[in-house]
């Protein structure tokens, strides 16, 4: 599983930093790419140059001085899972309290990938309350905790405190990227179709596909197969298969075909609901007067992934302005299991944004209103609300 995949080590500053170098050795050894941040703290038990030479990229240790205008955003951007072993009391306090002071929280802070965690520490610092507070708090923000373990410490000490194996923070780190969506075959579109009037001009609409990717990318980070069917700019993602379209035909016909091997369609895209009946061959001149275009409908691809047989688990999305009384009633005509409505004409919910505030719309019309959130965050509860109803229909 780590094969290929983009692994942040942070390496903080306590002892156990030296076991940092093997472990990003057995990272590199496993497939992986590492890229690391050593703290300062860290710099002062590990040399840089030694993750340098391991990993084949040098460490990041601050936000400044680094090549790079906005270290922390890339490096989150560019990782599929981030590790910090060790982990020491400071930093641990300093992620439940999102304190970004380091790159290394800071990187944390604006990453949407798995992290693990790797205590190491006095037995004392351990055990304290105000440790085993922040511990739990991680927890519930979704962290991974491996660790510690019991055993000799600096200074002669023993006990709780440890800091684990590497090869179980590998484990760890596999474990975590397996996700909860293994073994799924999934397509998504994404983005609004383009239905030419000559060469040069369209009937289209304002999508920006951000929503369609941001469904792919996590049902890919969750372990996923994924097809995405898009007419917009695909997101820098590995695991996804990308399909590029234009019109609603060539939409429809990379979409039939993938639903039909695929467990979970999404249809995410806006789809043009009309295209010209006779486009022109060349382009139209403004000197000829204003052409008259007849319209004629573009294939329906919800109904056409609803109509077969078997079906994969099957999600439309419909954007309304003003009332979603068009979104429910798509919900019990369209043969979907799931819908999901929005009103583009509310700040923070139209095409373009990087929020959107959803209803999610079951077949007898029942309505889940959500609030505002990040597109990335709607995408993953989006998942979480496909699983459960897939383990209630005795999918999985």
């Amino acid at each position: 599983m780590l094969a290929g995949r983009r692994i942040v080590l942070g390496v903080t500053g306590g002892i156990a930093a030296y076991k940092a170098a093997y472990l990003a050795r057995r990272l590199v050894e496993a497939g992986a790419e590492v890229r690391s941040i050593l703290t300062e703290a860290g710099s002062e038990f590990l040399g840089p140059q030694t993750l340098a030479a391991i990993t084949g990229n040098p460490p990041i240790g601050s936000y400044f001085g680094e090549p790079d205008v906005s270290p922390h955003t890339n490096l989150a951007r560019w990782a599929d899972a981030i590790v910090i072993a060790p982990a020491t009391t400071a930093t641990i306090a300093r992620l439940a309290g999102g304190i970004s002071n380091d790159v290394l929280v800071g990187t944390v802070l604006a990453a949407q990938v798995p992290v693990v965690v790797a205590p190491a520490m006095h037995t004392e610092m351990w055990e304290h309350p105000s440790t085993r507070r922040n511990i739990t708090t991680l927890e519930a923000d979704g962290y991974v905790i491996v660790g510690p373990d019991a055993g000799a410490l600096a200074g002669g000490d023993s006990g709780p405190g440890r800091l684990v194996e590497p090869e179980v923070i590998v484990a760890a780190l596999d474990a975590a990227l397996t996700g909860d969506l293994d073994g799924w075959s999934v397509v998504v579109s994404a983005g609004g179709t383009r239905e030419a009037i000559d060469p040069v001009r369209y009937i289209g609409n304002r999508s920006s596909g951000k929503m369609g990717n941001a469904i792919a990318t996590a049902a890919a980070r969750r372990g996923a197969t994924v097809t995405l069917v898009t007419s917009a700019a695909p997101p820098d993602e590995r695991g996804i298969d990308v399909i590029p379209v234009e019109s609603a035909q060539e939409m429809a016909d990379a979409v039939w075909t993938a639903a039909k091997k695929a467990d979970v369609a999404v249809m995410a895209a806006a789809v043009a609901d009309f295209r010209p009946r006779d486009p022109g061959t060349a382009k139209l001149r403004r000197a000829d007067g204003a052409p008259e275009i007849e319209l004629e409908p573009t294939p329906d691809i919800l109904a056409g992934v609803a109509a077969m047989e078997p079906r994969p688990f099957l999600i439309g999305f419909a954007a309304e302005a003003g009332s979603l009384d068009g979104a429910i009633a798509k919900a019990t005509s369209k043969g979907v299991d799931l819908l999901v409505g929005n009103d583009v004409s509310r700040a923070g919910s139209g095409f373009g944004t990087d929020t959107n505030e959803v209803t999610v719309i079951e077949p007898d019309g029942t309505a889940d209103s959500w609030p505002v959130m990040s597109k990335h965050e709607v995408a993953d509860r989006l998942w979480d609300r496909i699983i459960e109803m897939r383990r209630q229909k005795g999918s999985l």
